[in-house]
């Protein structure tokens, strides 16, 4: 663990700061990624710009969902490990992978972009929607940002020493 100790207050805040990037425009990945990058000693200009390709279901493919895109690119951050022979390393990483994933999918029912937005085929745009009251209104993007922050906020409350 990189964090050694944080105020709890101050990290349940990080929820809304997500909530609030992805209302003002970034997008779901970008918004969770940002809200805890700072921890690990990123600035925002970098932060965005990593995780900027998740968004939509990576690259509006919609598939795996923009949100818990990054929560695993904190995972990285968290237990990510740049040693190629580190066997241990890489299964401490999956393992938190997979922990989140599963908590993410308990409690939205899929880590799916497609299947969380209820669409039936592929959209094949890759111009993002324009982000309106109606937007807001038909998607659950902000509950999956708000819900993988929680998340990932909860795993830091539970694991910092």
């Amino acid at each position: 663990m990189i964090i050694k100790e944080i105020d709890k207050n101050e990290l349940e805040k990080r929820i809304e700061k997500a909530t609030e990037l992805f209302k003002s425009g970034f997008n779901c990945s970008q918004s969770v990624f940002n809200a805890f990058s700072d921890l690990y000693g990123f600035d925002d200009d970098t932060a965005l710009r990593i995780s900027s390709s998740f968004g939509g279901g990576i690259g509006r493919m919609r598939q795996t969902c923009g949100a818990a895109c990054g929560m695993f690119l904190l995972a990285g951050l968290e237990k990510g490990t740049s040693d190629a022979s580190n066997s241990k390393g890489k299964a401490d990483n999956y393992s938190l992978v997979q922990e989140l994933a599963g908590e993410f999918k308990k409690r939205n029912g899929s880590l799916i972009c497609a299947e969380l937005l209820g669409l039936k085929k592929p959209e094949e745009s890759c111009i993002p929607d324009e982000r309106n009251d109606q937007y807001y209104k038909k998607r659950p993007c902000v509950e999956m940002v708000r819900e993988a922050a929680r998340i990932y906020y909860e795993y830091l409350i539970n694991n910092i020493q």
